[in-house]
């Protein structure tokens, strides 16, 4: 019995059930109940025909203006000195318009009749709005959780803007624009470009907040065809801005000029994508008490600066004679000096034609005498 005990614990007895199941079943066959379904391949996707799409239908636009990126930040007067990609790359895509790219626009192939253009302007204005309408739409349009709303950024009136807002034309009657940054330096050339370029009518102004009404005869279903800008295209090369020597002055003189304006006080501290409306009168009404000013842009933008500095040249007017550290140094230019030329100019005139008038007098008399 101790002599067969050892065994046994040695050989433990299979069990019948596991010993039978894996000696019947064979491995090929064996299928347990939760073994996963083997789905079939998806089939792979074709790819897409591009053939047609080779070479698309140029679309063609009755717009009668030049198509450009900006309406409000570019002038159409100056001309750039060179440009950053080849004029080939139109930002309309290839073959998409009927119109050539310059690099700055696309211009218009068939010149229209202004006339005929303005009196199609003024059919879809149609009478002009009474006041309890204007005051229902601006009611409805002028708070801050308007649905119908786009926004103008440092980019100003841009085209593809033009689209957005008839978009919005399709389910309301105006549409609500607010403006931000450097546009708000020039709001009047602002409210131009949106009624010159959509055809519509701004009905309120409150600073920044712009109401674009669409018009009495306006007809969404027959909206002007306006092709999209695929890409934002890279701005041309313009001259300079601050020159070395400002004109006007010397080196030393403009040297002179620069360090009393940085160590000046600055005169106002612009914030990014600010509202500037009223920078334009406070620099006129600073140089009327000093010669030179200094901006703080600190927190602007070196690009935004930039254009701060241009439209203050036109509109102030003055002269940038320095941009350092996002710091703006304006001069106001010569003005006594242009001031008193054209003072004596008027008096050499005055005074060449009452030596006219006198001379007239004189022959006169002398005829009469002679008679």
């Amino acid at each position: 019995m101790q002599k067969l005990l050892p065994r046994l614990l040695s050989n433990p007895p299979k069990h019948s059930f596991s010993y039978f199941f894996s000696h019947s079943v064979s491995k090929t066959t064996y299928d347990p109940p939760f073994s996963p379904i083997s789905k079939p391949p998806k089939p792979k996707p074709k790819p897409p025909d591009l053939t047609p799409n080779r070479n698309p239908t140029p679309i063609k636009s009755s717009l009668p203006f030049d198509f450009r990126h900006s309406y409000s930040e570019t002038d159409p007067t100056l001309e750039p000195i060179g440009f950053r990609e080849p004029k080939r790359f139109s930002p309309f895509g290839p073959g998409r318009l009927d119109r050539e790219w310059t690099g700055t626009s696309t211009p218009v192939r068939d010149q229209l009749d202004s006339c005929l253009v303005e009196e199609e302007s003024i059919r879809v204005l149609g009478d002009p709005l009474t006041e309890e309408e204007i005051e229902e739409l601006v009611e409805k349009h002028r708070h801050s959780d308007c649905a119908r709303q786009t926004n103008l950024g440092k980019n100003g009136v841009t085209h593809n803007m033009l689209d957005d807002i008839h978009n919005h034309w399709k389910r309301a009657e105006a549409v609500r624009i607010k403006c931000l940054g450097v546009p708000t330096l020039d709001m009047d050339n602002v409210c131009f470009q949106l009624e010159e370029k959509s055809g519509g009518k701004i009905i309120y102004r409150h600073i920044n907040i712009l109401i674009l009404y669409w018009g009495r005869n306006y007809d969404p279903q027959n909206r002007p065809v306006i092709p999209l800008m695929l890409w934002k295209p890279y701005p041309p090369i313009y001259p300079k801005l601050v020159k070395n020597i400002a004109d006007g002055l010397t080196f030393e003189e403009t040297k002179e000029m620069r360090n009393r304006g940085l160590h000046s006080p600055a005169l106002m501290k612009l914030m990014r994508n600010g509202v500037y409306v009223n920078v334009v009168a406070r620099v006129r009404e600073a140089f009327e008490t000093g010669e030179v000013i200094r901006l703080d842009c600190i927190h602007v933008g070196k690009s935004d600066c930039k254009r701060i500095d241009v439209k203050l040249r036109d509109l102030a007017p003055c002269v940038p004679i320095l941009f350092k550290d996002e710091q703006i140094i304006l001069w106001r230019g010569k003005r006594d000096q242009e001031r008193n030329s054209d003072i004596s100019d008027a008096n050499e005139k005055s005074s060449g034609q009452s030596l006219l008038d006198r001379l007239l007098v004189d022959s006169v008399a002398w005829k009469s005498h002679c008679c």
